[in-house]
């Protein structure tokens, strides 16, 4: 199980940007965090995953690591945005083609903007940090990267491992893990 105290994020690039191709952009995002003074415990395998969304997109370039910090979990998403930013991401549309794309999936077990089971969305406008990241459970492209890192660690709301999640997603349509890089 993940030690008390961890941060688990998933990182995902299908798009060429400043910092090179998506696997250099995700090494680069890495180098990043760490030289914010981040610790950067545990990095996943990288794994070319099919883009979901929009038709035509390449794939995409997904990987996970672990994390301890003792920055805020708001304090720690508007770094990780601007790391994003530095490697090119702009908006656009959701589930479109993206030169890097990094979210807290867990941040220290802790429970936010979550009801019944569900992660809820209560305004209009800018969505709340929500913890666990939603859907994760239906995420192939997130649990194959985190079994690499964290394979016994429990969903915080849903109470189920990262393997017994992966086993449940493993078959969907989006998505899907092509290949380990």
């Amino acid at each position: 199980m993940v030690a008390r105290g961890k941060t688990l994020v998933g990182l995902g690039a299908n798009c060429p940007g400043p910092w090179g191709s998506p696997a250099d952009t995700i090494a680069r995002a890495l180098a990043e965090i760490a030289r914010a003074g981040v610790s950067v415990e545990a990095v996943s395998a990288y794994y070319e995953t099919a883009a979901v969304g929009r038709a035509g997109q390449p794939p995409y370039v997904n990987a996970a690591a672990r994390l301890e910090t003792h920055m805020s979990p708001e304090a720690l998403l508007r770094l990780l945005k601007r790391i994003e930013r530095a490697a090119g991401r702009r908006g656009g549309s959701p589930w479109g083609p993206r030169t890097f794309d990094i979210d807290i999936l867990d941040y220290k077990g802790l429970v936010k903007h979550w009801r019944k089971g569900r992660p809820r969305f209560t305004r209009p406008g800018p969505k709340p940090l929500v913890l666990p990241h939603p859907w994760i459970e239906k995420r192939p492209f997130v649990l194959r990267p985190l079994l690499d890192i964290a394979p016994d660690w429990r969903h915080p709301v849903l109470k189920t491992t990262a393997r017994a999640l992966w086993r449940q997603a493993e078959g969907g349509s989006e998505g899907q893990v092509m290949r380990k890089l």
